[in-house]
């Protein structure tokens, strides 16, 4: 626990992946004060074909309460 799933387009390398799931973890592990072992990191490759009916329209436009960055915003 926490359990993180990342949903992105197909094409990003191993590499890639691997710094982001250590970004993610030294996020978790900062603000949260979970020490990297309880950390689990997913990646889900989801076609742009598929982008819409999969990842925006049940993630984002239908789940406002959950959404804590839109797209289209900067932090």
């Amino acid at each position: 626990m926490p359990h993180v799933i990342v949903k992105l387009w197909p094409g990003e390398t191993e590499q890639q992946k691997e710094r982001l799931t250590e970004r993610i973890t030294e996020a978790i592990a900062e603000v949260l004060h979970y020490g990297g072992e309880s950390v689990s990191v997913a990646f889900e490759e989801i076609s742009a074909e598929d982008w819409a009916e999969k990842v925006y329209r049940p993630d984002i436009v239908n789940a406002p309460g959950k959404l804590y960055k839109q797209p289209g915003y900067k932090m």
